[in-house]
C-alpha cells in the first residue's frame, strides 16, 4: 500500500507540527515497514529531517510551473500528482488537506490538532483566523476520515464545525524517544555544567507566548528567594513582557532563559528537575507533559482542556490564569518529597500508553479501517 503525507512541515517546522509529522512518519514507517510512503515536499527545507527507512520518499512538485507555485500546489495540483503515483491514502498532517482530493479514488485522512484560534481569535490576527477557520472546514467536509489528537479537539471540532463525530477518530501523541529512556549521571552533569543549572529548580518548556502562560508560572515563584525557573522555548513578543516583572522583581537570577539545547540535553533538564509546570490556557494535546512524565518529573498544568488527557490522574492542576492556585501546588510539592516521588512513579506508570508501538498502532489502525 502507498501512504502518502502532506510533508511541509516535517521539512520546514522545527517544532509543534514538524515534531508531529516527523515521528507520525518514523512511527509508520517503523512499525509497518511493508507499505510504501511517499512525503511530498514542496521545497527543500531547513530541518534536518533524515530519511533512514528504504520504504520512505521524498516527492518533490513535478513540472516547471508547479515548483515555482509550490504553495499553490499544495492546494490542489498536487492531486494529480498522487494519482499519478497511485497513492491509496494520503495524509494532511497539520488541519488540512488540497481541493479535489474527494473527487479521485484516494482516500484522504486528515489530522486536526486543535481549534485555538476559533475559541481564541483574539490570540490570532484577523486574516490567520479566516484562513485557518476556511482550510479547516474545507478539510473537514472532504476528508473520509478526520483523526483529532484529543478527545478535547473531538469534542470542539463536532461542536464548532458540526461534524459527525462517528467520522472523527482520537489518536493520541506521544513524544521523541530520545525523553522515553533515562540518562546517566555523567551527561546530567555535562549538562547542569554547560547551562549553570542550579541544585534544585522548576522547569517550563514550550514556545513562549501569552496563551501558555509563562508569567503566570513566574508569577507564582516570585516570593520564594530559593526558587529556580528554568525556560526553554521559542522567543515571541510575549517573552519581553515576562522578562519586564522579571527584571522589576528583582528575579534575574532565578529565572533561567536557555538556548541552543539540544534534544537529549533537554531529556537530561527534565530528569533533573524538582517540578514540571505548564500553566497553558489551552492545547490540542501538550507534548511537553507526556515528556516530563517519561521523566519522572511531577506536573501541575491547567484544568480544562485535554491537559488531564496528557497527564492523568497522578499530575496537578489549577486554574489557567491563577498565579496563587499555582503558587500553593508548586510550594506543596517543593516541600514535599514523599508527594514528588509518589506523582513521579503514577506519572510513568500513566505515560507508559504513549510508547511509541502504541501510537504508531493506533494510528495505522485508524486510518486503514
Amino acid at each position: 500500500m502507498k501512504i502518502g503525507f502532506d510533508a511541509k512541515r516535517a521539512f520546514h517546522n522545527k517544532s509543534g507540527l514538524g515534531n508531529y509529522s516527523r515521528d507520525t512518519v518514523r512511527l509508520l514507517s517503523e512499525y509497518f515497514p511493508d507499505n510504501e510512503y511517499l512525503l511530498y515536499n514542496p521545497k527543500p527545507g531547513d530541518v534536518d529531517f533524515a530519511i533512514k527507512s528504504s520504504n520512505t520518499e521524498v516527492v518533490y512538485p513535478h513540472g516547471w510551473l508547479n515548483k515555482k507555485l509550490s504553495s499553490y500546489w499544495r492546494q490542489k495540483p498536487i492531486v494529480k500528482q498522487l494519482v499519478k503515483d497511485k497513492v491509496d491514502i494520503f495524509i494532511g498532517l497539520s488541519n488540512e488537506i488540497p481541493n479535489g482530493l474527494d473527487e479521485v479514488n484516494v482516500k484522504s485522512i486528515v489530522v486536526i490538532h486543535d481549534l485555538i484560534f476559533i475559541r481564541f481569535p483574539e490570540l490570532y490576527s484577523a486574516i490567520d483566523v479566516k484562513i485557518h477557520v476556511k482550510k479547516v472546514k474545507r478539510a473537514c467536509k472532504i476528508a473520509d476520515k478526520i483523526i483529532a489528537i484529543s478527545e478535547q479537539t473531538k469534542e470542539d471540532i463536532v461542536n464548532f464545525l458540526k461534524v459527525d463525530p462517528n467520522k472523527i477518530e482520537v489518536v493520541y501523541q506521544g513524544c521523541h524517544p530520545t525523553f522515553q529512556k533515562e540518562y546517566d549521571l555523567k551527561l546530567q552533569e555535562e549538562v547542569k555544567g554547560k547551562f549553570n543549572l542550579p541544585a534544585r529548580y522548576i522547569l517550563n518548556v514550550g514556545t513562549i507566548e501569552k496563551r501558555k502562560g509563562l508569567l503566570t508560572a513566574v508569577q507564582a515563584i516570585s516570593d520564594f528567594k530559593d526558587m529556580h525557573l528554568v525556560v526553554v522555548g521559542k522567543k515571541t513578543k510575549y517573552t519581553k513582557l515576562v522578562k519586564e516583572f522579571v527584571t522589576k522583581n528583582e528575579m534575574t537570577d532565578r529565572v533561567h532563559f536557555l538556548k541552543n539545547v539540544s534534544m537529549p540535553e533537554l531529556a537530561s533538564i527534565y530528569q533533573l528537575a524538582d517540578i514540571f509546570v505548564y500553566p497553558s490556557i489551552f492545547e490540542g494535546f501538550g507534548i511537553p507533559i507526556i515528556e516530563a512524565l517519561f521523566s519522572k518529573t511531577p506536573v501541575i498544568s491547567s484544568t480544562g482542556s485535554c491537559f488531564s488527557e496528557a497527564g492523568g490522574d497522578y499530575s496537578w492542576y489549577v486554574e489557567p490564569g491563577n498565579s496563587s492556585d499555582l503558587k500553593l501546588a508548586i510550594l506543596e510539592l517543593w516541600n514535599s518529597k514523599e508527594t514528588r516521588d509518589e506523582m513521579a512513579l503514577r506519572g510513568f506508570d500513566y505515560a507508559q500508553q504513549f510508547r511509541d508501538k502504541n501510537v504508531a498502532t493506533n494510528f495505522y489502525d485508524a486510518i486503514t479501517k
